[in-house]
C-alpha cells in the first residue's frame, strides 16, 4: 500500500509541476509568452498521444479456443440422475455449425473435420467485428 501511495504522491507532484510550467508559459491574454514555451507545451501534448498499436507485443499471448456443440438447461435433480449411456438433448440440430469461441467470445462458426485421426474444425463463417462487439454487450 505504501508503494501505491508513493506513486500517487509522485503523480500529483508531476501534475502540479506541469500545470505550473503551463501557467508560466502563458501571458494574461492566453497566448504563449515565447516560441520555446509553445514548443515545450506541444511536445508534452505529443508525448501524451497514444502511439500506433504494436501488434508484435501481443502475438505470443496464448488464448483459449473452444468449440461449442450446443447446450441445454436442466435442473440439478436431472443432472444428478445421469448415468453412463444417458443421452442429453442439446439445443442444436444435427448438421448445424459449431460456435468457435476465443476466450469466451464468439469469433466464427464451422464444421467438424477429421485430420489424420484427430478432430479439427473448418471455418465456414467468420463473425464480423460489429457482431463481436454486440456479443460483448
Amino acid at each position: 500500500m505504501d508503494n501505491q501511495e508513493e506513486l500517487r504522491r509522485q503523480r500529483r507532484a508531476l501534475k502540479e509541476e506541469i500545470e505550473a510550467a503551463d501557467r508560466n508559459a502563458f501571458q494574461d491574454d492566453g497566448a504563449f509568452k515565447d516560441r520555446e514555451a509553445f514548443q515545450d507545451a506541444s511536445g508534452r501534448l505529443r508525448d501524451r498521444s497514444p502511439a500506433a498499436p504494436d501488434l508484435e507485443m501481443v502475438l505470443d499471448i496464448p488464448v483459449r479456443i473452444t468449440l461449442e456443440v450446443g447446450g441445454t438447461d436442466m435442473p440439478i435433480r436431472d443432472l444428478l440422475q445421469l448415468h453412463q449411456g444417458a443421452i442429453v438433448e442439446l439445443d442444436r440440430q444435427a448438421g448445424d455449425a459449431l460456435d468457435v469461441l476465443v476466450n469466451g467470445t464468439l469469433i466464427a462458426r464451422g464444421e467438424v473435420v477429421v485430420v489424420e485421426d484427430k478432430l479439427g474444425i473448418r471455418l465456414t463463417e467468420v463473425v464480423s467485428p460489429a457482431e463481436r462487439l454486440q456479443s460483448l454487450r
